[in-house]
């Protein structure tokens, strides 16, 4: 199956719950229940398509992973929620995260084609390795496996789940012995109408890094600088091609959130808003722990020292994603952040924040895409639904009226619109 490579900036929307604001829920005044409704899921996908974006993505975690007193956590699992998504809407994407650390290959494999036949083919899962300490326990472990550990796991499972989808276009069975999994047989569903579903996948490891090459069609990337984005650009991009695909097999994909005002002064007061009522709350504990270094020991004003940004005498031993340390590392190694101004930027997610006008963020998203540092983004709208409603009202016409994406629909799968081959085999 040969299909054209996309000639636009691809487009998803990560549904954090509120939106990625600390403060989400108190800006949007929705009744806290919304996030446990189907309705309030479908209604973000249906602003999502208006906008002709290209997917419709949600994160998971099978624990309380936070003080949800400091930003919602994820009430519901995610292939259900994006089951009620595709049946609200008619072309936009489904892409769940699913873990590898602590689900079960088979049992994936059919929910994930399960979702893919009932959208029509239009999903995707996102494949991760779970470090979250919250994790572990409600699966009766003391702690996570070590990084080296859950990506053998990890490999392994996404060979068996692509092996088994394979398996359902060509009827084979599977037959699999390896170190964590034993296989024999097929699954009952047969092929989706775009074979089955495409692989993303979210580790900025080495390793991940190294996974992603080959085998994702996608990778959600967490950069904070263009010079960094077109490193990680390229070195997965080289991963895919050692793998024997091409380099337009795989699109990166950074997190950009997204706080947008009609005017810079109104960007700037939306956000400073956001911070008033967010408080400081919670967020010096979570940048503590992505970067590996208790930041409460120093004053609000006082500059963060480099050891606290040092290498990593064994990054194996480290707990949380390597991918996100070393994109705030970079920033600091860059100039001398105090720990107030690490919080403002950087309190909300380890991902580029951009604050300014619908012009601006347009700007910055056909700079990132024309410098080869990205062939698209997951947006991360401050608060939904209006950050996302602004930015398909606003920001899309300005990327339409620029080339740089499409007005309709015109692919009926996921796999069609992303110019995605369809394998023949696991990359080794």
């Amino acid at each position: 199956m040969s299909v054209q490579a996309p000639r636009h900036v691809i487009l998803n929307v990560n549904v954090l719950d509120f939106g990625v604001s600390a403060a989400a829920f108190e800006y949007s005044g929705l009744p806290a229940r919304s996030v446990t409704s189907a309705d309030y899921y479908a209604g973000i996908g249906r602003i999502a398509e208006r906008g002709k974006l290209d997917a419709f993505f949600l994160a998971d975690s099978p624990a309380l992973p936070h003080d949800p007193r400091g930003r919602g956590a994820r009430a519901l699992e995610p292939s259900l929620i994006l089951a009620a998504v595709a049946d609200a809407t008619r072309h936009l994407g489904v892409i769940g995260t699913l873990s590898t650390t602590y689900n079960d290959p088979v049992e994936l494999a059919e929910r994930m084609l399960t979702l893919d036949h009932l959208s029509g083919g239009r999903a995707a899962w996102n494949a991760v390795t779970t470090y979250s300490p919250a994790v572990s326990p409600n699966f009766g472990l003391h702690d996570n496996p070590e990084r080296e550990l859950r990506y053998r796991r990890a490999n392994e499972f996404v060979d068996v789940v692509l092996g088994l989808w394979q398996g359902a276009i060509s009827g084979t069975p599977l037959a699999h012995h390896g170190e964590f999994f034993k296989v024999e047989g097929r699954l009952g569903l047969g092929a989706s109408p775009q074979g089955h579903p495409l692989l993303v996948q979210a580790g900025g490891s080495p390793q991940g890094r190294q996974l992603a090459g080959r085998t994702a069609n996608a990778v959600f990337a967490a950069e904070l600088d263009l010079d960094a984005a077109i490193e990680h650009y390229e070195q997965v991009k080289a991963d895919a091609v050692a793998a024997g695909r091409r380099r337009e097999d795989v699109a990166i994909l950074p997190g950009l959130i997204t706080i947008i005002g009609s005017t810079k002064e109104e960007a700037y007061a939306r956000e400073a808003r956001l911070s008033e009522l967010a408080g400081g709350r919670h967020e010096v504990a979570a940048l503590s722990g992505r970067l590996g270094f208790d930041l409460s020991e120093l004053g609000y004003d006082e500059r963060i020292p480099a050891h606290a940004y040092a290498e990593l005498a064994d990054p194996q031993q480290f707990k949380a994603s390597l991918g996100f340390r070393e994109s705030i590392v970079r920033v600091l190694r860059k100039r001398a952040y105090t720990v107030r101004e690490l919080v403002a930027e950087f309190g909300h997610s380890t991902h580029k924040r951009f604050v300014g006008t619908p012009e601006e963020i347009a700007d910055f998203i056909e700079t990132w895409f024309r410098a080869g540092a990205a062939d698209g983004f997951n947006l991360m709208p401050d608060v939904f639904p209006d950050g996302l409603g602004v930015f398909v009202d606003e920001v899309v016409p300005l990327l339409r009226a620029r080339g740089l994406f499409r007005h309709e629909y015109a692919e009926d799968t996921l796999r069609q619109r992303w110019g995605v081959h369809l394998a023949e085999s696991i990359p080794a």
